[in-house]
C-alpha cells in the first residue's frame, strides 16, 4: 500500500496515511493570566531565569 502525500493550505506537505503520529497543538494561554497584575513573570529554564513582561508599548518581552 502506498502512502501520498497531501499539501496543507500553507503548501506544507503532509504525511497523511503515513502512520506517522499526528503533532499535538500548542496549548493556547492568555498573557494576562500569566503576568497578572504584576505585569511580569520569571521563567527557570535549564537553570536560568528569563524574566517575561510587557513593555510601556504593550508588547511581550522575554529577557535573560
Amino acid at each position: 500500500m502506498s502512502s501520498r502525500n497531501h499539501s496543507d493550505k500553507t503548501g506544507r506537505e503532509s504525511n497523511a496515511g503515513s502512520g506517522e503520529p499526528k503533532s499535538v497543538p500548542a496549548e493556547r494561554v492568555r498573557s494576562c493570566d500569566l503576568l497578572r497584575d504584576g505585569g511580569q513573570l520569571i521563567i527557570e529554564h535549564a537553570g536560568r531565569e528569563y524574566r517575561l513582561r510587557v513593555t510601556s508599548n504593550g508588547k511581550l518581552i522575554l529577557t535573560a
